[in-house]
């Protein structure tokens, strides 16, 4: 990984090199058209450069790790659930924009729309560093597609990230402490539905944390991929006490958990998506809720880094 971050800031300092001289040349030369290509590079270049440095920032243990994610629709029936579903479709594009795979874990159907919840594995470099900045509660305002007098609704849904454990992370949990329940496996239909009791969920009893994988027929499989998610969360939370030791006057550490939003999406009366953490906001609600949401990942990334407030910021185009 070392290897790779030298060799990319030598190639990095190689194209700067050459479109300086490319500038040099084109105005010794009165060549507008060279002068021009090489300051096209240069922003170019500049854009990669940032992503470079921000990515610098992904410092943390588990930050180059693989990564679950989970989706929790709030209160609200199916206005909720309809929004939790959005929000899955956002991350897995998101994901695929970015070469990464996804994993369909566990995923429990709204009873008449969207998702009650939802968990997938994001496999990638640096899975977890990106997504970590999406914990917390989103807000969605807009005209119910459900309610027949067009009437504004708010909807909430809670995300969930955790990163991947390995072997290498010793995570001791002692059988005792977790309760062990089968059922049936749910979902839309297909391979995700069948009559034996293939899916298991793990509830750990000192921390109540609760894990369900139902993504495999065989319930001994389930069964193994439920423990490695219970080993990553319990893992997670060790790493968030640790970070919220570190960081105590920061207000960032308040972005996980029911009632502290993270970012809201108006998409009536007027179009809006906006980082309640950072200030960053897009008139572009299509594009975020189609996986462009880089900008705020980046922002958050920033601000923990650097500490304080970020610089509001707003994209009209």
């Amino acid at each position: 990984m070392l290897e790779d971050q030298l060799t990319a800031i030598g190639r990095t300092e190689q194209e700067l090199d050459d479109e300086v001289t490319m500038i040099e040349l084109g105005e010794t030369e009165n060549d507008q058209k060279v002068v021009a290509e090489a300051e096209a590079a240069l922003r170019k270049l500049r854009v990669e450069v940032a992503r470079r440095e921000l990515e610098a920032l992904l410092s943390g243990e588990a930050d180059t790790n693989d990564t679950y994610l989970e989706v929790h629709a709030g209160a609200g029936g199916t206005e909720s659930q309809d929004w939790a579903n959005m929000l899955l479709r956002m991350y897995v594009r998101w994901a695929e924009q970015h070469g990464f795979k996804v994993d369909y874990i566990e995923e429990t159907d709204g009873e008449e729309a969207g998702i009650k919840s939802a968990t997938i594995e994001v496999k990638g470099r640096n899975a977890y560093g990106w997504l970590k900045t999406e914990r917390g509660v989103h807000r969605l305002v807009r005209i119910s597609p459900f309610d027949s007098n067009a009437r504004r609704h708010t909807s909430f849904a809670s995300v969930t990230v955790y990163p991947v454990v390995d072997d290498r992370i010793n995570i001791d949990i002692k059988e005792s402490d977790v309760r062990v329940d089968t059922m049936r496996a749910g979902g839309a239909g297909g391979q995700h539905v069948n009559k034996t009791e293939s899916a298991i969920r793990l509830t750990h009893i000192p921390t109540n944390i609760v894990v369900v994988c139902q993504n495999d027929r065989s319930q001994h499989r389930n069964r193994s991929q439920a423990w490695q998610m219970l080993r990553a969360k319990l893992y997670e939370a060790e790493l968030k006490k640790r970070e919220e030791k570190a960081a105590a006057d920061q207000a960032a550490k308040t972005d996980i958990g029911w009632g502290h939003q993270i970012r809201s999406y108006v998409l009536q009366p007027y179009q809006m998506v906006k980082d309640l953490r950072t200030g960053v906001a897009t008139s572009n609600t299509s594009g975020v809720l189609d996986g462009d949401i880089d900008q705020f990942m980046e922002a958050a990334l920033a601000q923990k880094a650097f500490g304080g407030e970020v610089k509001e910021v707003e994209d009209v185009d």
